[in-house]
């Protein structure tokens, strides 16, 4: 098969689909790959790395979208991209469309093939394309967050861990999953004090055995968000329903009640996120603030870390990159129920029910769609 690998458009985003050793495997595998000149300047992979890992290097995406017949990406289409895609053509990348209307008609309308990173499954039930994002994003959020609270970024003016004889700051983790699990573990190793709310019992009890006393644990009520948001200095929302947009636990009230200066840093926002004041900001301006409260919402965070995002990112997606680029979409997406999960667009038919919920469209079974 013939996979290309465009330069990402996305705004101060820096990782690449493929690495030069994901690229080399593929060409191991006796697959063809063309790379955009210039795609793995972030990651710090010259075209002539690509050359000598066997790939081809195209001087335009029209070129990449045009020779090849799969499209490895990371982050989702833009609109000139979608443009580019063909009827039958396998795409391969991060699409979130549970929150994006016009991505998802651009999708329907090209006839694609689009399998998403966030929602292909394991055995367990995990995802495992999501989960290396998720680790990076919420280690970042901490970062972030503390940068955040700066007195010249708009914040209070505090620091997360405090210093002798001065209090740390309060942390509030909406979320115990992988991004707000590293999260935690973050703001705890910068000695903040820490909750995590979540609503289930499960997690939050596999938080208490992991962490121990260092860690405060909350079964997820509004009025358990409400009382914890309003005397929290940082707020990290990492909430995720697979798929579909994310449900805005924190309300605007909520946000209001909050002391100036207080930070929200919200994961969420790829799938719409979870604040009821959140809107989505990019890397060159990465910050707002609304009630008071200062938000960071990028939506490509781990976009600022690219070449430990890609590598960390190709470890878990190429493994299924080889499936469908060695058997071709309908046989590998046949094979395997997991990565059938990943199946959001079929030539024109939404097969992830949870975006044909969120977005009031028809919604086709993938198996139906592939005609298993």
């Amino acid at each position: 098969m013939r996979i290309g690998v465009p330069r990402e458009i996305k705004t101060h985003e820096y990782r690449v689909g493929l690495s030069p050793a994901s690229v080399r495997e593929m060409v191991h595998r006796g697959h063809q790959v063309v790379v955009e000149s210039g795609a793995g300047a972030g990651i710090g992979a010259s075209d002539a790395v690509y050359e000598a890992a066997g790939a081809g290097i195209a001087p335009d995406a029209a070129t990449v979208f045009g020779e090849a017949e799969m499209i490895v990406k990371v982050k989702e289409p833009q609109p000139q991209e979608c443009a580019m895609l063909r009827d039958g053509q396998i795409l391969f990348t991060y699409l979130h469309l549970a929150a994006d209307a016009a991505q998802t008609k651009g999708l329907m309308e090209s006839g694609c093939i689009a399998v998403a990173y966030e929602t292909v499954t394991d055995g367990r039930g995990r995802l495992p394309l999501l989960a290396p994002m998720s680790e990076v994003a919420g280690r970042m959020s901490l970062q972030v967050g503390a940068h955040c609270l700066e007195k010249e970024q708009g914040g209070a003016g505090v620091l997360l861990g405090g210093v002798p004889g001065v209090a740390a700051a309060r942390v509030v983790i909406i979320g115990g999953g992988i991004a707000g699990t590293n999260a935690a573990r973050m703001a705890m190793g910068l000695e903040a004090h820490v909750t995590v709310i979540d609503r289930s019992i499960d997690q939050l009890y596999a938080l208490d055995l992991q962490f121990g006393p260092m860690l405060n644990t909350i079964f997820s009520t509004v009025d358990s968000i409400e009382t914890h948001v309003a005397g929290a200095d940082l707020v990290v929302g990492s909430v995720l329903v697979p798929g579909a947009a994310a449900p805005k636990l924190v309300t605007r009230e909520m946000i209001r009640q909050m002391r100036p200066g207080s930070v929200v840093v919200d994961i969420s926002i790829d799938q719409g996120g979870c604040f009821e004041t959140s809107r989505p900001t990019t890397h060159a301006d990465p910050t707002y603030i609304e009630e008071g409260v200062v938000h960071y919402c990028v939506t490509n965070m781990p976009g600022a870390v690219a070449k430990t995002s890609t590598q960390a990112l190709n470890n878990a997606t190429l493994p299924f990159a080889l499936a469908l680029a060695d058997k071709g979409a309908r046989q590998a997406l046949a094979d395997d129920a997991y990565l059938r999960a990943g199946l959001n667009i079929h030539h024109g038919a939404v097969t992830f029910e949870a975006v044909a919920e969120a977005l009031d469209l028809p919604y086709t079974p993938a198996e139906q769609a592939l005609g298993l």
